[in-house]
């Protein structure tokens, strides 16, 4: 559905290239900011808008993480209002391909995914008109540099759109801070700048994040992690475990053999999953090494006579997924390992309640007191002190955020 309202900055953003703006002769936009600002929806319409302002008969590139990602971001909410505007919308979904027509008109949008270094190649080759990437700064520079490098149609332009990372991140150092050399408009977005979202909502957005997230997502800010990785967990965030019938169970592993290997059990108890018991060992501290067999063993006992649903192991222990597997008592299921991504669902589910853990878990109490961040360069936290914490994200990566979870189950940021 069509917005009803839009703010000052939205309107800055719709209509920039139209003829008579101040900003007209600007060859790129840069939005970047807050999360649920509505910087995606307006560049998203805005862009196909200006391509028929522009052009007929053109090639445009639309450009996400993921194809998957971009049509859950950008295609599925745009084409509908497109619709209900007027415009013809056919999407080739083998072709990763949508034809838009309008009074006449009609260009095509090509669909890509920048989400590592060999994405660059399947755009090369391609003639293009212009080129929108929704949540630039998680894609390679070489594959923004070769999807820029298609616009070579005379009036051709460039879209980017983004949440803040790290302030040494190439997108903000090349293109927000030389945008002049770039000749871009730059716009930063706040939640405020959004008239559809309710001070509720704000709130809610608010409370969701912490420390780095909080001023990268709520307050749009490009900052560098530092200190705790989890500063909220402070002792009143950890239960007792409670009482009942769970109605299902997961055990989540980060397995180590020169380094401490951690093993998480989890029970589902009225829509929330608790951490309710767990398995530590460090070999260094103890001062012999446990091998594969040993570790699984652990691992029975940790499970005891519950029936576990699925065991998640870190996907590099290949042999140990083999130890299990070989057994034939419990299902494995590799773990999601994206670390700072995973940071972040586990941050949100610890802060909005969905997610808790147990005071008996030693170890992870231990660990969520010192873990932090590395403040030298790109985000990254420091290896020490992480092996529990591994292993809880990769039970909220692959568990509690599935891909078929939606945004709405947990209100987390797109990802």
């Amino acid at each position: 559905m069509m917005p009803t309202e839009f703010s000052p900055k939205q309107m800055k953003l719709m209509t920039w290239w139209c003829r008579g703006s101040k900003y007209s002769s600007y060859d790129a936009v840069i939005c970047d900011g807050a999360v649920r600002s509505g910087k995606t929806l307006c560049m998203g319409i805005s862009f196909v808008l200006w391509s028929f302002y522009r052009f007929s008969g053109g090639s445009f590139a639309l450009c996400g993480k993921t194809i998957r990602s971009l049509r859950r971001n950008v295609i599925t909410p745009v084409t509908g209002i497109l619709k209900n505007m007027g415009f013809v919308c056919n999407e080739k979904l083998s072709q990763n391909l949508i034809e838009i027509s309008f009074a006449g008109k009609t260009n095509s949008f090509y669909l890509f995914g920048g989400k590592d270094e060999a994405s660059a190649a399947l755009i090369q080759g391609m003639t293009l008109c212009g080129v929108l990437f929704d949540e630039v700064a998680l894609m390679p520079k070489s594959f923004v540099e070769q999807a820029v490098a298609r616009c070579s149609v005379e009036g051709s332009r460039f879209w980017f759109n983004c949440n803040p990372e790290y302030p040494q991140h190439w997108f903000r150092v090349e293109w927000i801070l030389g945008r002049k050399s770039k000749n871009a408009y730059y716009l930063r977005f706040t939640m405020d700048d959004n008239p559809s979202l309710s001070e509720k909502m704000k709130q809610r957005y608010r409370s969701l994040y912490s420390g780095v997230f909080f001023e990268r997502f709520v307050l749009g800010k490009w900052v560098s992690a530092s200190g705790c990785v989890y500063p909220f967990m402070n002792d009143d965030m950890f239960v007792e475990v409670p009482q009942g019938n769970f109605e299902k169970y997961v055990v989540s592993c980060d397995y180590g053999t020169v380094n401490p290997a951690s093993f998480g059990l989890w029970g589902f108890l009225e829509n929330v999953w608790f951490r309710i018991d767990e398995y530590y060992y460090d070999s260094r501290k103890e001062g012999f090494q446990r091998t594969d067999e040993e570790h699984y063993e652990a691992l029975c006992r940790l499970a005891g006579d519950k029936k576990i649903e699925k065991v998640i192991i870190d996907p590099s222990a290949a042999s140990f997924i083999q130890t299990v597997r070989r057994h034939g008592r419990f299902a494995v299921v590799p773990a999601e390992n994206k670390v700072i991504d995973g940071i972040r669902k586990v941050s949100t589910v610890l802060k909005n309640g969905s997610v808790k853990i147990c005071v008996n878990c030693k170890d992870s109490m231990r660990e969520f007191n010192l873990y932090r961040w590395n403040s030298a360069g790109a985000d990254a936290p420091v290896k020490e002190n992480d092996h529990a914490m591994d292993d809880i994200r990769y039970f909220v990566s692959t568990v509690v955020f599935r891909p078929q979870n939606s945004f709405a189950a947990f209100a987390a940021r797109r990802f």
